[in-house]
C-alpha cells in the first residue's frame, strides 16, 4: 500500500503528515506481517491511515473561499445602491436618439444632490439650447426657453421620453435606491459581454415604483446593472437598459455608456454617453433652485 502524493502546493503540516503516515505503514508491514498479530495490527494501521490521509489531503486543499459563496440579494442590492449614490455629482453628457427614421443628437450638462436633487441644461443643439429640468424630492418642473414658461411634469406627462427619447421624465425621476424599493432573489449567473454576472429576479415593495418587477444582471467585480429587463405589473417586458464602458472615476466604477430601448415604441434606442464626471463637486445652491431654472 502506497501513500497518495500531495501536490506541491500543499501547507508544510499536510506533507509532514502524509511521510509519517508512509513511515508508519511501512513498518506494518515489515517482516512480522506475516504473522496473524501482524497482519491484525496492518489492518488497523490502514484503516486508521485511510482516515490520516483523508484529512490530510483535505488540509492540502486549504480553507475554503467564502468569496465563492453566492451572496445574498440583499447584499448586491445595497452594493449597487453604494455605486449608483453620491453626495455631489456633475456630468456633461450626449444623448443620442434614433427613433428608426431619423437621429438626434443633444448635448447637456447635468448636476445632483444626493437623491432627492438634479438639474439638467441643454446645451445643444440650438433650438433646444437653454432648456432646463429641475427635480426636487418627488416634484419635476421643465423651463422651455422659446415658450418663456415653466412646466411641471406630473402625471401621465412623466411617461413621456425627455426630447422624444426612450428615457423617460419617470425614469429621470426615479432614485437609485434598489434595496429600499425592491425585494429580490438571485436566480443564477449569466455572461454580459464576456463577464460574469449575478442574475436577479426583483419585484416592487409597492405600487409606486415606476417598473414593479426587474430582471437584472449585476457585473461580480464592478456590481452594476450592467442589463436590466423592467416589466409592467401585467407582465409585459416595457424597456431594456444596458451599461457599458465602465471606468473608475474616483474609486468607483462608473459606467459611461448607457442604452435604453422602449419595447412598447419599436425600433427606438436612445444611446446616453457620460462625459466628465465628477463626484464631490461644490454646487451653488442655486443651482437647485427655481431661480436657476428661469435664469437667462
Amino acid at each position: 500500500m502506497k501513500t497518495p502524493a500531495l501536490p506541491q502546493t500543499a501547507p508544510p503540516i499536510a506533507r509532514r503528515l502524509a511521510s509519517l503516515a508512509s513511515a508508519c505503514l511501512t513498518t506494518f508491514q515489515g517482516p512480522r506481517a506475516g504473522h496473524g498479530h501482524g497482519r491484525a495490527l496492518a489492518s488497523l494501521a490502514a484503516a486508521c491511515l485511510t482516515m490520516t490521509l483523508l484529512a490530510t489531503a483535505a488540509l492540502a486543499q486549504g480553507p475554503s473561499d467564502p468569496a465563492k459563496a453566492p451572496p445574498t440579494a440583499e447584499a448586491l442590492l445595497a452594493a449597487m445602491d453604494r455605486n449608483l449614490q453620491f453626495d455631489t455629482r456633475s456630468v456633461r453628457a450626449t444623448m443620442t436618439v434614433d427613433d428608426g427614421r431619423a437621429t438626434r443628437t443633444y448635448q447637456m450638462q447635468s448636476f445632483s444632490r444626493g437623491l432627492d436633487e438634479a438639474a439638467v441644461e441643454y446645451l445643444s443643439p440650438a433650438r433646444d439650447k437653454g432648456t432646463r429640468m429641475l427635480k426636487q424630492q418627488d416634484n419635476l418642473w421643465l423651463f422651455i426657453p422659446r415658450a418663456e414658461r415653466v412646466q411641471k411634469i406630473s402625471g401621465h406627462l412623466l411617461r413621456q421620453g425627455m426630447m422624444g427619447s426612450d428615457l423617460s421624465y419617470e425614469d429621470f425621476m426615479q432614485a437609485t435606491q434598489f434595496l429600499d424599493l425592491y425585494t429580490a432573489k438571485v436566480t443564477g449567473e449569466a455572461t454580459v459581454n464576456g463577464r460574469p454576472c449575478w442574475k436577479l429576479e426583483a419585484t416592487a415593495k409597492n405600487d409606486t415604483v415606476s417598473y414593479p418587477r426587474r430582471v437584472i444582471l449585476i457585473d461580480k467585480a464592478w456590481l452594476l446593472p450592467v442589463q436590466q429587463e423592467l416589466f409592467a405589473l401585467s407582465g409585459m417586458l416595457l424597456k431594456t437598459w444596458t451599461m457599458s464602458d465602465v471606468r473608475m472615476i474616483q474609486d468607483r466604477p462608473v459606467a459611461h455608456r448607457m442604452e435604453f430601448k422602449d419595447q412598447v415604441r419599436k425600433g427606438s434606442t436612445t444611446v446616453l454617453a457620460l462625459e466628465d464626471v465628477l463626484f464631490g463637486v461644490k454646487l451653488e445652491a442655486e443651482v437647485f433652485s427655481r431661480r436657476w431654472l428661469e435664469r437667462k
